[in-house]
C-alpha cells in the first residue's frame, strides 16, 4: 500500500457519485441533441455521441483525479506512486507483460467468439470500435486514437485499479476486490466477445498494480494494449 493510503471514504464515495453525475449528464445531453436531429447526432453510430460519452466518462475522469487528491491532501505523485524509479521500470513491464498477455487475449476472444457461435448468441461489437473502423474523417480518428492510447488507459487505471479496488481491498474484501473489480471492468466495456479476454486482461492490470504498488505499469500495459489492438483493427478490421 502507498504511504498516502488508506483513501478516505468521502473522497471515494465523492468520485464515484462525480463519476456516475457526468455519465448521466453525458446520456442526457446525446439524448437531447439525437431526438433535435443536430448534425453529427442522428444516430448512436455517429461521431457527436461517441464524443459526448467519452468526454463524460474517461474525460470526466481527469479533472476528478485531481480533486480526488486534494480531497486526500496529497500529491498527485504520490497518490498515484510515480517514482522516478517506477516511472523508468513501467514501459519494460508493460512490454514484458504483452508478450504473454496479447496472445493470450487474442485466444480468449477467438475461443469466446467460437462458442458464441455454436450457441447462436449474435454479438455486438464494442461501440469504440465500430466508431474506429467506420470514422469517415482523418481527425475522427485521430482523436479516437488519442482516446483508445491516452484517455481512457489513464482514467481507468485510476478508476478501476486506483480507485475502486483499493477501496475494496481496503475495507476488508480482498477477493472482492480482485474478482468483482475486474468483472466489472469486463462489463463496462460491453463486449460479450471480449468478456472473458477483457476480465483476464483486469487482472493482469491488477497483478501489476499490487507488484509495484503504482498505477505507472498498469497504465503503460493497458495503453500499449489498446495501441496493439488499434493498429490490428485498422489494418485487417474487426476479428
Amino acid at each position: 500500500m502507498f504511504t498516502a493510503k488508506p483513501w478516505r471514504a468521502e473522497a471515494v464515495f465523492f468520485f464515484v457519485g462525480a463519476q456516475a453525475l457526468c455519465v448521466f449528464i453525458g446520456i442526457l445531453i446525446n439524448s437531447c441533441l439525437l431526438h433535435a436531429g443536430v448534425g453529427g447526432f442522428k444516430n448512436l453510430d455517429d461521431f457527436g455521441p461517441i464524443l459526448i460519452g467519452t468526454l463524460t466518462f474517461q474525460g470526466a475522469t481527469w479533472p476528478l483525479i485531481f480533486v480526488f487528491f486534494w480531497m486526500q491532501n496529497i500529491s498527485l505523485r504520490d497518490g498515484l506512486g510515480l517514482s522516478k524509479k517506477k516511472l523508468a521500470l513501467a514501459p519494460l513491464l508493460a512490454v514484458g507483460t504483452l508478450v504473454f498477455v496479447m496472445p493470450a487475449a487474442g485466444a480468449l476472444l477467438k475461443g469466446s467468439a467460437w462458442l458464441m457461435g455454436k450457441i447462436h448468441w449474435k454479438t455486438q461489437t464494442e461501440e469504440a470500435v465500430r466508431m474506429i473502423t467506420s470514422a469517415p474523417s482523418l481527425g475522427e480518428q485521430i482523436y479516437l486514437g488519442i482516446f483508445a492510447v491516452i484517455l481512457a488507459p489513464v482514467a481507468e487505471e485510476f478508476m478501476f485499479r486506483g480507485v475502486l479496488f483499493t477501496f475494496v481491498k481496503q475495507c476488508g474484501f480482498p477477493r472482492t476486490a480482485w474478482i468483482g473489480v475486474s468483472l466489472f471492468f469486463a462489463l463496462v466495456h460491453a463486449d460479450a466477445a471480449a468478456f472473458v479476454s477483457l476480465f483476464m486482461l483486469a487482472l493482469v492490470l491488477t497483478w501489476l498494480y499490487e507488484m509495484t504498488d503504482s498505477l505507472a505499469a498498469p497504465i503503460f500495459t493497458h495503453a500499449l494494449f489498446n495501441a496493439a489492438n488499434l493498429v490490428v483493427l485498422l489494418k485487417y478490421g474487426p476479428q
